[in-house]
């Protein structure tokens, strides 16, 4: 079996690298290549990565490349986990949204916005290059905005899914608490990515006990200081929100948080400086505590399991994903792409039925989903007009002043990755 992962020079790869080592029975990876166009940095993070096989007594080979052609080709299935514009884009994403008192966040509002239409081309042509090498790969997508870039690539005819690490970071959070294994909690888990509630904590599977009135009567003051959000206010929902729904529930709360102090893609780029010292050093040979902190917790774990689903050799049979929306939820369009559990295997997911959601989400789910609709369309198309329309729809955005002056900011700050500005 060959993996290849896009952006494999990422100070995150360590993470996903140690995931298939743990994880070989369930995963047998016989080579994984890591493709990034920084040299130095693929350098460091192949060298560790090949010392984390070594550790572990893995018996794949490792291979590195600029070369994208060379490292997609033959593979079974390729993870895209890159970063058009690096850190510094991301520095930019989340600071000039907030001089309209705007949300300044890489993946939703108008930073999530200049994300998208810098990313959703260069994953498109990544995706044409792995249908020409191999057009049964699955392409499994971590790179946000995970949802309007998902719906990118399936309306395009490709094999791919989505996978946030949301989810699996609710379903390990809730087992402890609960003092179950993580395989015994299952999650009725809804909405878009980075806009999704948990209505519902089954034990067993997808029938079973539901002990989510139990974890917010027992634990629900734990839960409300990880999301930063009221205890009352979880209890008058009845759900548990993902933490991404603050930027909504307590806009300009977080507004004003964002205002005091370093961003998060600096404090990112400080602790990526630290990982790739770190990495040079020939003696490590394990990921470094540092690493935990970086983001993306339980992300091996997350794609070790969908792509052993997806490549026939096991992987649990539910796991929460981005895909097509296909009447799960009827409010929506069938090719809208929503994050919910799905039942995995080699033909693709299939999502589980779901209860309709109250209106309270219902209403916004609708309404960032009509926003992709725009931001996809602004992605392909390009244009001042269509990136106006989709601020305009932004729930976080919404006034036609504010669309305008952030239009301009985002032209001026993404200039170089915009083929039409």
């Amino acid at each position: 079996m060959k993996l290849t992962v896009v952006g494999g020079g990422s100070t995150y790869t360590p993470e996903l690298v140690d995931g298939f080592a743990r994880l070989r029975d369930t995963l047998p990876v016989e080579e994984l290549v890591l493709v990034d166009p920084a040299a130095e940095r693929l350098e460091l993070v192949g060298g560790l990565a090949r010392r984390i096989f070594g550790r572990q007594g893995h018996p794949g080979r490792i291979v590195t490349t600029d070369d994208l052609d060379a490292g997609v080709d033959g593979a079974d299935a390729v993870l895209l986990q890159l970063r058009v514009g690096g850190q510094a884009a991301r520095e930019r994403d989340e600071t000039w949204p907030l001089e309209c008192g705007c949300i300044g966040q890489e993946t939703t509002g108008a930073g999530g916005l200049a994300k998208a239409l810098r990313t959703v081309p260069v994953v498109l042509d990544i995706a044409e290059r792995v249908r020409r090498a191999n057009p049964r790969a699955w392409i499994i997508d971590f790179t946000n905005p995970v949802g309007i870039v998902t719906r990118a690539l399936l309306q395009a005819g490709h094999r791919a899914v989505g996978l946030c690490n949301v989810a699996i970071g609710f379903q390990r959070k809730f087992a402890g608490l609960l003092g179950t294994a993580p395989a015994d909690v299952h999650l009725a888990h809804v909405g878009l990515n980075h806009l999704t509630w948990e209505t519902g904590v089954r034990l067993g599977g997808p029938e079973g006990e539901n002990v989510l009135p139990k974890l917010l009567a027992e634990h629900g003051e734990a839960i409300a200081d990880d999301l930063r959000l009221p205890r009352a206010l979880l209890d008058r929902l009845g759900v548990i929100p993902s933490y991404y729904l603050r930027y909504f529930y307590a806009h300009d709360e977080v507004v004003g948080d964002l205002r005091t102090k370093p961003s998060r893609a600096a404090e990112v780029a400080a602790m990526e400086r630290e990982l790739l010292t770190m990495y040079g050093d020939p003696a490590l040979d394990e990921k470094p505590a540092l690493l935990a902190k970086r983001g993306g917790a339980y992300y091996s774990e997350a794609a070790v399991d969908l792509a052993a689903a997806l490549l026939g050799g096991g992987g649990s049979p539910y796991q929460v994903v981005n895909t097509f929306n296909r009447g799960t939820l009827p409010f929506l369009p069938d090719d809208a792409v929503i994050e919910v559990q799905a039942a995995v295997g080699p033909t693709g997911p299939v999502p589980l039925p779901v209860p309709e959601p109250d209106p309270l989400f219902a209403g916004l789910i609708a309404n960032v989903t009509a926003y992709e609709d725009l931001a996809l369309e602004a992605a392909l198309r390009g244009g001042r007009d269509r990136v106006f329309r989709a601020l305009l729809a932004h729930p976080l955005i919404g006034q036609y002043a504010y669309a305008d002056t952030l239009t301009d900011r985002l032209v001026a700050h993404n200039r170089e990755h915009l083929a039409w500005a």
